[in-house]
C-alpha cells in the first residue's frame, strides 16, 4: 500500500518526506524540485511492538510498515498538462490514498507559486485538477461503455449508471468519494478523486489557529482526516538521537512527533490493521486489511500458510500485556484456537497452524 504525498510546488513536500523517512530527497526553494517521484518506507510506531520486545527478548523485531510517495507538486491547469501534469496525475493514479499537503506557513523567502497563503483556494485548485482528470476519465469509458449497454449488455448497463451518476457529481464539483457509493462499484474504475485523503498542513513553528482551522473545516467538509504541523521542526526532529528527541518534544510540550500521527492517520486511512507473531526468534507486526479472516492473514506471512490453513491460536495484545507469560494466558483459559471464519482483530498475538503442501 502507498500513499502519495501531494501539493502545489513550494509547500515543503520533500521536507515532510525527508523527515518522514530520514532520507535525502531533494528540497529547495524552486517549483518542480521533486520530478520524478521518491519513495520511502516507513515503520508504523506502535508502543505494542515494544512491549512484546521486552517480553519475548527476541533476536528481532520487525515493524509494520507504509509506503509514501513524494510526488511533483501540482499547478493549476495540470489536468490540460500544464507543469508535469500528465506526469503528475499518472502518479497519483498509481497510489492507494492521497496525502494532501497545504501551505500554512508565511515565509517571504520561500516562493508562493499562487501568490499568498490561502488554503481553500489551494486545496480547491488541486482537486480541481483531480475532478477535470477523472471527466476526461469517465468520458473516455462512456465512450466504451455506451454502445455495449445499447445493445442489451447487462454489465454494461449497470456501468453506465454508475459512470452517469459519477459525471454528474464530477461536473457538479463534487469528487467520486463525496458521492458515498460503495467501493466495489468505483474500485476498478481507478478515478482519482475515489481515494482517500488525508490533510496535512505545514504550519510555521507557531501555527495560526485561524489557517488551521480552516484546514479542519475543509477536510470534514469532505470526509478526510488532518493533521497540522511544523515540517520545519519535524525535519529538526528527525536528525536527533533517541534521548535528545525525548528532551526536544517536552521543551515543545508534545508527547510523539507530528509525523508520528501523520504515519498513524495514513496506516488507517487504508484500514489497515496489525496483528503479530511472538517468540524467542521474533516479534513481529504484520499489516492486514481490517476484515481479513485468519486463513487470509496467515497468507501475509506466507502463501502455504493460507492454503494448508488449519487453526489459529490467538490471544489479546491486553492479555499478554497483563499477565506477562503465555503460561498465564493458558491458566486463564485466555488462548483461544479460532477456525477459518475468525476476523483477526488489530492487536491479536495469532499462531498458525497449517498442513504443509505435498511435494
Amino acid at each position: 500500500m502507498e500513499i502519495g504525498i501531494v501539493g502545489l510546488p513550494n509547500v515543503g513536500k520533500s521536507t515532510i518526506f525527508n523527515a518522514l523517512t530520514s532520507g535525502h530527497a531533494a528540497a529547495s526553494n524552486y517549483p518542480f524540485t521533486t520530478i520524478e517521484p521518491n519513495l520511502g518506507v516507513v515503520a508504523v510506531p506502535d508502543a505494542r511492538l515494544d512491549r512484546l520486545s521486552a517480553l519475548f527478548k527476541p533476536k528481532s523485531k520487525l515493524p509494520a510498515t507504509v509506503r509514501f510517495v513524494d510526488i511533483a507538486g501540482l499547478v493549476k491547469g495540470a489536468a490540460a498538462g500544464e507543469g508535469l501534469g500528465n506526469k503528475f496525475l499518472s502518479h497519483i493514479r498509481e497510489v492507494d490514498a492521497v496525502m494532501m499537503l497545504v501551505r500554512l506557513f508565511k515565509d517571504p523567502d520561500v516562493v508562493h507559486t499562487m501568490g499568498g497563503v490561502d488554503p481553500k483556494r489551494d486545496v480547491e485548485i488541486i482537486e480541481t485538477e483531480l475532478i477535470l482528470a477523472d471527466l476526461a476519465s469517465v468520458d473516455k469509458q462512456l465512450e466504451k461503455t455506451e454502445p455495449k449497454a445499447r445493445c442489451g449488455d447487462k454489465e454494461a448497463k449497470a456501468l453506465l449508471a454508475v459512470l452517469q451518476q459519477v459525471k454528474a457529481s464530477l461536473e457538479a464539483g463534487k469528487t467520486v468519494r463525496q458521492m458515498g457509493l460503495p467501493p466495489e462499484s468505483v474500485k476498478e474504475l481507478f478515478f482519482l478523486t475515489a481515494k482517500p485523503v488525508l490533510f496535512v498542513g505545514n504550519t510555521d513553528e507557531s501555527p495560526d489557529p485561524a489557517l488551521v482551522a480552516t484546514l479542519e473545516t475543509l477536510a470534514k467538509e469532505r470526509g478526510a482526516g488532518c493533521i497540522a504541523l511544523s515540517g520545519k521542526i519535524e525535519a529538526e526532529i528527525a536528525q536527533l538521537a533517541a534521548d535528545e528527541r525525548k528532551a526536544f518534544l517536552a521543551d515543545l510540550g508534545l508527547s510523539v512527533p507530528g509525523l508520528e500521527r501523520v504515519i498513524v492517520a495514513a496506516y488507517d486511512l487504508l484500514s489497515q490493521a496489525s496483528f503479530f507473531t511472538a517468540g524467542e526468534d521474533e516479534v513481529r507486526a504484520w499489516t492486514i486489511t481490517r476484515g481479513w479472516k485468519a486463513p487470509q492473514a496467515a497468507g501475509v506471512i506466507h502463501t502455504d500458510f493460507e492454503k494448508g490453513f488449519i487453526k489459529a491460536d490467538v490471544y489479546s495484545y491486553a492479555h499478554i500485556d497483563q499477565y506477562e507469560k503465555e503460561s498465564g494466558l493458558r491458566e486463564k483459559g485466555l488462548i483461544r484456537s479460532e477456525g477459518k471464519d475468525y476476523v483477526v482483530k488489530d492487536g491479536d498475538v495469532c499462531f498458525f497452524k497449517f498442513s504443509p503442501p505435498s511435494k
